[in-house]
């Protein structure tokens, strides 16, 4: 199915610029089909897999077409769940960003009827909702759908399943005549053909089908993996095959950067390409690439089309791609000239449904593995570490030290003792305590279960809210949150004085970041952890002034903190942390 750049799809500045926000460059294969033949008017049936992309595909041309100085009901989604109704509603509310005037409702059942009375009677344009609650409203009167211009129907199988047939129909008929009808389903069994021959008129078949092949020289595995952890994950694979030389592939510009931002903060070679950097600098990335000047290259699917890299050890899917096809194009870029490959690929929650039909639709063979444990992937550092020892050994290719050596014999340290602290010199401190081993073990079993569906994330330092709310899972331990009382005044420009630079054992550190920005100590608390992976204690106090923020950090961690958050963006502004000279220490 052709490929089209959103640009080219006649779409207006505020919906290209919503996309852009959003970090996509590309339309997907269903979208570069359906949208225009939405933006005509015709009857559509798409056919496509959950996953694939069609919630744009049918949410950019409802926007279009709808008119922000009409407060009347123009759009009308039926979805046959509430969490689907919920996600399809944050979707359009983002590709409307930048639609002044046009408001889009999610209603469905388990929420409460005021909250969506007001909002129908406010003049929203675009209603999300589930069979049984839009026919409530339709009953009641509260859901007025005589100005329509478009009726959609996704995941049509899913509401057949459920026995919503009749609901379905009823809605379809009260609709007005001179409505747009789109049905989207990821089969077309006789029931869906019946509706669509009674109800729609001469409508447009678009079928998203696989032409993919499966790359028989690559080896193929998948891990279910919460979105959190996506990023120890690939580190702990990285590490524990010892990779030094393969693609990772995002969905979007900004999940490019973000990973190239923590991957380099962890002391991984990697460098980056996607639509936004100038073809020139991309040509530079692309020739120190295959110079094997850094290890790994992250990329979008646009930037890294017509690669010809070869000797690639591992593509890495951090992101699911559209379809077979694209998967396909991305791991046949290892494994090529008959040497074997690997590719790993990463799918959370329901993504996994979007991958079995990938799989099945494509001939994929792939397995399903769990996430190397710490201790597996301390073992294979030990082992790497080992080689490379032993192979110095020898060869003999290094200056010896015997009177140093002696003298430390003659002053009684055994050998034994003596080659453990050099190595331990050459290796650097342990990169976690026992108890973080613990927890990281805990997060990623090593031994596969049959009751186990995903890998969860590493549980916090306290007990936290459910995981579910990302915002309350990122606030930081209750002991690193300032008080109260000492927050608002400060915030309202009261005097005090500062609390940083008093603790003994810390060091405060200035950050060119702070209230401008929006900054919180929550902020604060989820960089330092993120990049460095210190633990809780390492971080005291917190002072956020108008541009810059003092940090109290523990005296054996500063110059770790300030070697590895130097560059790193936090709230559009490249960090640049400093020791804060404390007067009388």
């Amino acid at each position: 199915m052709e490929r089209r750049l959103f640009a080219e799809l006649g779409l207006s500045p505020e919906i290209l610029k919503a996309v852009d926000k959003m970090g996509f460059e590309e339309a997907a294969p269903i979208q570069s089909a359906v949208i225009p033949l939405a933006l005509t008017g015709r009857d559509i049936v798409g056919q496509s897999a959950t996953g694939s992309g069609k919630t744009c595909a049918f949410a950019i041309p409802a926007i279009e077409k709808t008119d922000a100085s009409v407060k009347k009901v123009q759009v009308l989604i039926l979805c046959p769940t509430r969490e689907l109704a919920v996600q399809v509603s944050e979707e359009f509310a983002k590709l409307a960003f930048f639609k002044r005037g046009i408001q889009s409702t999610p209603i469905y059942g388990g929420q409460s009827y005021e909250r969506q009375f007001r909002a129908l009677a406010a003049g929203t344009q675009i209603v999300i909702g589930t069979p049984g609650r839009v026919l409530d409203h339709l009953d009641r009167g509260t859901l007025k759908i005589d100005a329509l211009k478009m009726l959609i129907l996704d995941e049509v199988d899913r509401m057949l399943d459920m026995g919503f047939r009749d609901d379905i129909e009823r809605v379809v008929q009260v609709a007005p005549p001179g409505r747009q009808l789109l049905f989207f389903s990821a089969t077309i069994p006789p029931p869906i053909r019946a509706l669509i021959k009674r109800y729609s008129k001469d409508p447009a078949s678009v079928k998203l089908e696989a032409h993919a092949q499966n790359a028989p020289q690559v080896d193929q595995v998948y891990f279910e993996v919460d979105r959190r952890s996506k990023l120890e994950a690939l580190t702990r694979l990285i590490d524990v095959n010892d990779f030094r030389y393969g693609l990772v592939f995002c969905s979007t510009k900004v999940m490019v950067d973000d990973l190239d931002e923590h991957l380099h903060a962890r002391g991984y070679a990697v460098d980056r390409i996607h639509g936004d950097i100038p073809q020139a600098q991309r040509d530079r990335v692309m020739e120190k690439f295959r110079r094997r000047e850094f290890e790994f290259l992250i990329a979008t699917d646009v930037a890294a089309r017509g690669l010809d890299l070869d000797d690639l050890e591992v593509v890495f899917n951090y992101d699911l791609p559209n379809d077979a096809e694209d998967y396909t194009h991305r791991i046949g870029r290892t494994g090529r000239a008959g040497r074997s490959g690997r590719a790993f690929t990463f799918v959370a929650g329901q993504e996994i449904y979007k991958l079995q039909y990938m799989i099945r639709l494509g001939k994929l063979k792939m397995r399903r593995e769990r996430i190397p444990s710490l201790d597996q992937v301390e073992e294979a550092r030990d082992n790497v570490f080992f080689e490379k020892l032993r192979s110095t050994l020898d060869a003999g290719d290094f200056r010896r030290h015997d009177r140093m050596i002696d003298r430390l014999i003659e002053q009684g340290y055994q050998t034994t003792d003596i080659s453990s602290a050099l190595i331990h010199l050459l290796r650097g401190p342990e990169p976690a305590s026992p108890a973080r081993a613990a927890k990281s073990a805990k997060a990623f079993p090593s031994a596969p279960s049959e009751s186990a569906a995903a890998v969860a994330p590493p549980p916090p330092p306290r007990q936290a809210p459910p995981a579910e709310d990302p915002q309350s899972a990122a606030e930081p331990p209750a002991r690193l949150r300032p008080p109260r009382e000492s927050r608002s005044k400060h915030h309202s420009g009261g005097e005090r004085k500062p609390r940083t630079g008093r603790e003994k054992g810390f060091v405060p550190v200035a950050f060119n970041v702070g209230h401008a920005q929006f900054v919180t100590p929550a902020d604060i608390v989820g960089k330092i952890a993120g990049v460095t992976r210190l633990p809780a204690k390492a971080v005291g106090a917190i002072d956020i002034f108008e541009a810059e923020t003092h940090v109290d950090i523990a005296e054996e961690f500063v110059e770790l903190v300030l070697a590895k958050l130097n560059g790193i963006r936090m709230q559009d502004v490249r960090l640049k942390p400093c020791r804060i000279q404390v007067p009388g220490k």
